[in-house]
């Protein structure tokens, strides 16, 4: 095997273990007893503090930064796992905090973890196997991920929560702490409770993220259309109506028709 490409302006720490076979770019920092797997790839600029193990096909994007104790790319915790080459994608700019735990896809399940832009992972979150993030996802202290789940850009999952495996949670949901999640999130939808309910909309996100107050209206309108079960026949009565909409009620229509095998939380 070849020895690990380490580009001239790359630091690694003398304490740190770099595989053979791994590629460190330009930029990036590996700190004192950091262990560099030979299949990964660590893009520009990015920092390892200490302490840090990254293992199996990895590859973590410029300008991440991970932290203490973080243990990402060994194998799922999956009994089906048999060793099957599968990846772990993380993107730009995420900052993965102490004890923080990714694992990635499996054969079953696509092959593939992926992690977008600009998310927070703080301490001891947990991401499992062939899940799929957005950007700017946050998941506070100790929220875990279960299997094949799909969280949208501008997620916040509250500390010590749990996402059931295959949920999907849609764009700019709030999901408060120590809630348990069972069923797909509505896009924009609030939920919090140990077995968590649909308490309404993120009008805190809705209104950090500049949407106009015609659009929360509308939004409003339509989860209170929502609330009175058979989702799908009700999402798809209004998709298929002429009358006008906002960008941000289609994309909760398309959110609701789109493939799931799974229930909804529905508005109280």
């Amino acid at each position: 095997m070849s020895a690990p490409a380490i580009h001239e302006d790359a630091e690694v720490h003398r304490l740190a273990e770099v595989a053979p076979g791994a590629r460190i770019a330009a930029g990036a920092k590996v700190g004192p007893f950091c262990v560099v797997g030979p299949e990964v790839v660590l893009g520009p600029g990015v920092e390892l503090k200490s302490h840090v193990v990254v293992a199996g096909c990895t590859e973590v994007g410029a300008g991440t930064v991970i932290f203490p104790f973080a243990s990402i790319g060994e194998v799922p915790q999956d009994l089906k796992f048999r060793g099957e080459k599968t990846r772990l994608v993380i993107g730009r700019n995420n900052r993965i905090r102490e004890h923080v735990t990714m694992n990635p896809g499996t054969e079953g399940g696509g092959g593939v973890t992926s992690i977008g832009d600009d998310c927070l992972l703080m301490a001891g979150a947990h991401v499992a196997h062939d899940c799929r993030l957005g950007d700017r996802v946050i998941l506070v202290n100790h929220a875990a991920v279960a299997g094949h789940c799909v969280i949208e850009d501008d997620v916040i999952v509250g500390g010590l929560s749990g996402v059931h495996q295959f949920v999907r949670i849609g764009r700019g949901a709030m999901i408060g702490a120590l809630s348990m999640v069972t069923a797909d999130v509505l896009p924009h939808g609030l939920v919090q409770g140990p077995r968590a309910g649909l308490d309404g909309l993120n009008l805190v996100g809705l209104k950090r993220r500049g949407t106009a107050r015609e659009d929360i209206h509308a939004l409003r309108d339509l989860y209170a259309a929502l609330g009175g079960g058979q989702m799908r026949q009700t999402a798809r009565q209004i998709a298929e109506s002429p009358d006008p909409r906002a960008a941000t009620v289609q994309e909760v229509l398309d959110f609701i028709l789109g493939p799931s095998d799974r229930s909804f939380l529905s508005p109280q």
